[in-house]
C-alpha cells in the first residue's frame, strides 16, 4: 500500500518537482553505493528501494511527457 501512495504523490507533482526528486534520489543512491563499498552500510536493501523509486519517478516523468 505504501508504494501506491508514493506513486500517487508523484503523479500530483510537476515535472520540475519530479526532476528535483530524481536528482535527490540519484545522489542518495550514489551515497548508498559508496557506503556499501566501504562496508559502512547496514541496510543493503535500501539500495534496491532507491533504485525502484528512481524507476518510478522516471516512469511518471515519461507519462507526463506524452
Amino acid at each position: 500500500m505504501k508504494t501506491k501512495t508514493y506513486v500517487e504523490d508523484l503523479r500530483q507533482k510537476t515535472v520540475a518537482e519530479l526532476n528535483e526528486e530524481l536528482v535527490a534520489a540519484k545522489k542518495e543512491l550514489f551515497n548508498l553505493r559508496f557506503q556499501n563499498a566501504t562496508n559502512q552500510l547496514d541496510n543493503t536493501a535500501r539500495i534496491n528501494d532507491v533504485r525502484k523509486n528512481i524507476a518510478r519517478i522516471q516512469t511518471v516523468i515519461a507519462a507526463k511527457a506524452e
